[in-house]
Parts: C-alpha cells; sequence; structure tokens
C-alpha cells in the first residue's frame, strides 16, 4: 500500500477513534505531507469539516503553486463540497481510497481536468461498511440526508 494512502487511513482510524465518521485525507507536496486531517463534524460540531476540509484547513495557506502540484489523497470519494474546495484551490491529482459505498463529484473533477484514481482499496471499504450499518444516521447526516422527512407526502 502506498505510505500516503496509509496516512488517510490512519486519519480515518483516528476519527472513528474519537466518535467520529472514519473519513480521512492528506495533502502531499514534492513527497511530503503538507496537510492531513480527518473528518471532524462530530467531534467540533462542524457543519463542513470532512477529511478533506480538516487536511486543507491543516495544511493552512499555501502559494496557488503548491496546492497546484499536490496531490490529495481520501479515503472516500470526495462530496460536492469537498471536491469544490479542490477545484477552488487547483488540485489537480486526487487519489481515492473507494467509491463503493459513496459516489461523489469524481465526474465533476474529471470534467475540469483533474486527474482521479480510485483504489477500490478493502480496507476503505471495511470502515466505512462497517461504520454506515453501525451509524447510519449519523452517516446520513454528514451526506446531507434528512431521514426524518417522510418522503411519501
Amino acid at each position: 500500500m502506498d505510505a500516503f494512502m496509509q496516512a488517510a487511513i490512519d486519519e480515518a482510524r483516528q476519527g472513528l477513534a474519537e466518535g467520529g465518521i472514519p473519513i480521512g485525507s492528506v495533502i502531499v507536496h514534492n513527497g511530503r505531507i503538507i496537510g492531513r486531517g480527518h473528518n471532524r463534524r462530530v467531534q467540533n460540531g462542524s457543519a463542513i469539516l470532512h477529511g478533506e476540509m480538516d487536511a486543507f484547513e491543516n495544511a493552512g495557506r499555501q502559494p496557488a503553486s503548491v496546492y497546484h502540484e499536490a496531490i490529495l489523497y481520501t479515503t472516500l470519494s470526495p462530496c460536492a463540497m469537498c471536491s469544490g474546495a479542490m477545484l477552488l484551490y487547483g488540485i489537480r491529482r486526487v487519489i481515492v481510497g473507494e467509491n463503493r459505498t459513496f459516489m461523489g463529484e469524481e465526474d465533476l473533477l474529471r470534467s475540469r481536468g483533474v486527474a482521479v484514481e480510485v483504489l477500490q482499496d478493502e480496507t476503505c471499504i471495511a470502515l466505512m461498511r462497517d461504520f454506515i450499518a453501525a451509524r447510519p444516521e449519523l452517516w446520513n447526516e454528514d451526506i446531507g440526508v434528512d431521514t426524518a422527512v417522510d418522503r411519501n407526502n
């Protein structure tokens, strides 16, 4: 396994250990991690702190050229919000752990010239599959699904 994807998985596991959602991300520039993070929505009571957003936050202000040259690793296919941040900061390559449990905005990223590689990593799949089975209400909240809405009316 690639050391950078392993670092993202380690972040995801840390998030789970903290009572959060097991999604992790790292941003790599010139072979060095410049930002790492995991989903902290539950831990911080945040509406936006997905794993990728946390990695951007921890990478901090960088010259545009750094983000343009960086590779973002994430354990799960990125949602619309995280994909938007990638586009805003000019990330040109994304390595995704898996997209079987959730298909994010990979097509949008590709349509804007971002190279997206999906690994279908069994560890990433198992982390999300097990979490979704154990905490479906928290997962639905994370992806903006309101299960309280009666869809029959």
